[in-house]
């Protein structure tokens, strides 16, 4: 079919006396052609009118797409069912799916997509994204942490097992320290790391993320839910980093990681890129000069933990242990975790520093200086318990006892010495002292036997009822009743 300027000529050339014939000649088009248009008289093309097969069948139509939710293979397949079932010659496939393409079945015309345009250095955006990979050979879920600039496209990223207030601030403050300034506002979801209440402009951030925004001299922002169109240039990146960065990749921890995507970020900023008719370095180059300087003092970010050193002399971070001097067992710390150390605190003194352990449960990392030396271990162990040195103080008497006790003891005792001070504050003294001299009269080093031997003495001696006599007189129930009277 020819377009409107054609039929145009057609019709110029013909009220300049042109033939058919040379008319047809000159635009390489047949004469019938020509001749259509010369009876058209315009230049307008016509409308077709076609019959659609699937016309009669629109209410059916709509009917199954609804019972089908949606699946227009089903709704040509029942469809096709009844036609069959009718005697009707069915529809194809591409028939009904353009029929409902049309009938605008199912199918809304898009609206035509729009165009954000910021200044330089007025806009960055952040957002993160989990993705499913192997560390250290172990499959996790990562979370993929982006901030990119809206002008220039600069990107960084890092990946990290989970993703709290405390990593977002870790991230932050590493990407405005690559890009050394900050924009003067920051794109969010509508996630609950910066988000206190509302949503997109109402959207209130926590204060801790406040402070933290001023710091560095921009504010944070949030889009309207489901509007991930207004943080495009994030939003598009990760798809960029899954299947560029992640593919043909291995990380032996989580250093190495994100030490690949620093060198990732590096080559992607460097690269020319056709759309931007340069690389992302370039355009930065122009957007450095109008984004915030960053403060000449940048202090580490870190969150305070308050733990008890355990009977171990360990405190708990995350669900791995760090040790702490013997001396403090049993003593309140201050605990801060930073990015790379976990650092404790008796008041203002550091008493000990530890590198910081990432994702992995229930590890335990030991400074040496933190324990008891050996040699003072083993004095320790030759030295009597202090439970045998406080039940000879309390009660004397038993002291060949005890130490018989000891010695068949395995180990040093300390259970048996234990249940036996508990007997001593328990008990009264006679009848404890007895049942420990009938015990080591026959060597019965069996402290529940014992107990029970002590037990048997208290019910004799301690819980005896008098007797009663049977000239005991009682008094008249009747004399009673006429005394109240």
């Amino acid at each position: 079919m020819i377009d409107e300027n054609q039929r145009a000529v057609i019709l110029e050339l013909t009220k300049k006396g042109f033939s058919k014939r040379r008319i047809a000649s000159i635009l390489q088009i047949s004469r019938g052609t020509v001749g259509a248009v010369i009876k058209s008289g315009g230049s307008v093309v016509p409308k077709i009118h076609r019959t659609e097969k699937a016309t009669p069948y629109r209410e059916q139509i709509i009917e199954l797409y609804s019972y089908c939710r949606g699946n227009l293979v089903r709704v040509h397949e029942e469809l096709a069912k009844e036609l069959r079932k009718n005697g009707h010659e069915p529809l194809s496939y591409q028939a009904l799916t353009g029929f409902c393409r049309r009938h605008e079945i199912g199918h809304k015309p898009k609206p035509p997509s729009g165009r954000y345009d910021f200044a330089p250095g007025l806009e960055m955006q952040h957002d993160t994204s989990p993705y499913p990979f192997l560390i250290a050979g172990k499959k996790q879920r990562i979370e993929i942490a982006s901030l990119v600039l809206f002008h220039s496209r600069m990107i960084f990223i890092r990946l990290y097992p989970c993703f709290t207030r405390f990593e977002c601030k870790l991230f932050l403050t590493d990407a405005l320290s690559y890009f050394d300034g900050a924009c003067k506002r920051c794109m969010v979801d509508n996630t609950s790391v910066i988000r206190l209440k509302g949503t997109g402009p109402d959207m209130i951030p926590v204060p801790e993320m406040v402070s933290f925004g001023e710091r560095f001299g921009f504010k944070f922002v949030a889009h309207e839910v489901g509007d991930a169109n207004r943080s495009a240039r994030v939003e598009g990146h990760f798809r960029y980093v899954q299947g560029n960065f992640f593919s043909g990749r291995t990380f032996t921890d989580w250093d190495d990681a994100n030490a690949q995507a620093h060198e990732w970020c590096e080559e992607v900023n460097a690269k020319y890129s056709r759309k931007l008719k340069g690389s992302r370095r370039d355009l930065f180059v122009a957007e450095r000069r109008m984004m915030q300087d960053l403060p000449d003092f940048v202090p580490d970010v870190y969150v305070l933990h308050h733990r008890i050193v355990d009977a171990e002399g360990y405190v708990n971070v995350r669900c791995n242990r760090y040790s702490a001097p013997y001396q403090l067992i049993g003593r309140q710390m201050e605990v801060r975790e930073s990015k790379n150390l976990i650092e404790i605190f008796e008041g203002p003194r550091k008493v000990a520093s530890h590198r910081r352990v990432i994702e992995k449960y229930d590890t335990r990392v030991t400074e040496k200086k933190h324990r008891l030396p050996l040699s003072e271990r083993r004095a320790r162990r030759r030295l009597p318990p202090t439970q045998q040195a406080e039940l000879l103080l309390v009660e004397p008497s038993i002291a060949k006892y005890v130490e018989a006790l000891v010695k068949q003891a395995h180990g040093r005792g300390i259970r048996e010495l234990q249940q036996l001070l508990r007997m001593v504050r328990e008990y009264p003294r006679k009848p404890f002292v007895d049942a420990i001299g009938q015990a080591e009269q026959f060597n019965l080093y069996e402290l529940d036997r014992v107990e029970r031997m002590v037990l048997t003495r208290i019910d004799r001696e301690y819980f005896t009822l008098p007797e009663f006599h049977d000239e005991l007189e009682f008094p008249n129930e009747d004399e009673d009743d006429d005394n109240e009277r």
